[in-house]
């Protein structure tokens, strides 16, 4: 017997969005059947708030009453009032330990303020794909550490991905009571709160909305999506996931390009709703 769900956590890149970082027509159309038949939305990015605001628009998730969890759950919104719902923030005293980190490994470091992008080194070619990403602008400052807007949601080191594991190996070890440490892409170093993930903002969220985890069906791709993916009452893989995020699905749907999204959509949910 089919499990009514009432909320569909996706993650964007990789997942909802196609290799092009677009919704598809077709997964577009099917989504707005699915929230019209009272599935709510969430979309769990890693990606800070401002770039994840343009497919809440184009999925028409205010009318709907949709939920963006940005910065990988350090944040949650009520995308239908814009009410922030949960805030977790880096401590200040860790900014300086991850900029010269970043300094002395040959790294850029980068942070967020609204629509723009803060770093000193703004020609760094992952640097601009972060922007490419999030269709924000990037903002060069002369101090990083005098510039940013205190206290931060999140920093990223960007950088050449087998020297970046160095980065990984020696923040995790240096910083692990403090912060989370984790690689979204082979390229990007995330630096969040600590105990930060997916799957811990979704409970939140849940216990707000009065919603089971039996309830929540999840679909993503990347390490970061594993914890949400094990937790959900239906957790999904894409065909392009991860080996261990393939390993601990409960399905396996077809790849980001393949519409994936709405192969599930139509086997496990409009075809109940």
């Amino acid at each position: 017997m089919k499990q009514d769900y009432r909320l569909l956590v996706l993650d964007l890149d990789g997942t909802l969005t196609n290799s092009k970082k677009e919704i598809s027509p077709r997964n577009l159309r099917t989504l707005l059947r699915l929230q019209q038949s009272g599935v709510r939305l969430v979309l769990a990015s890693g990606r800070p708030t401002y770039g994840i605001v343009p497919l809440a628009e184009q999925l028409q998730m205010k009318e709907n009453n949709g939920y963006i969890l940005s910065y990988n759950g350090g944040e949650i919104i009520d995308w239908s009032t814009g009410e922030l719902l949960y805030k977790n923030l880096l401590p200040d005293d860790v900014l300086p330990i991850l900029y010269q980190t970043a300094t002395d490994n040959r790294q850029t470091i980068l942070t967020y303020d609204n629509e723009c992008i803060l770093t000193e080194n703004p020609n760094d070619p992952y640097v601009q794909k972060e922007a490419f990403l999030n269709k924000m602008q990037v903002r060069r400052v002369e101090n990083f550490l005098q510039e940013i807007p205190l206290p931060l949601p999140k920093c990223l080191i960007v950088g050449e991905p087998e020297q970046l594991m160095k980065t990984e190996a020696e923040l995790s070890l240096r910083l692990q009571r403090q912060i989370s440490v984790y690689r979204s892409e082979p390229y990007f170093l995330e630096l969040v709160p600590l105990g930060i993930d997916k799957a811990r903002s979704i409970a939140v969220l849940s216990e707000k909305l009065g919603i089971t985890r039996e309830e929540v069906a999840a679909m993503g791709d990347g390490y970061n999506d594993l914890t949400m993916i094990e937790t959900a009452g239906l957790g999904v893989a894409m065909a392009n996931a991860q080996p261990m995020v393939l390993e601990r699905a409960d399905y396996i749907t077809k790849s980001n390009d393949e519409d994936g999204v709405l192969h599930v959509i139509n086997k496990f949910m409009l075809e109940k709703n």
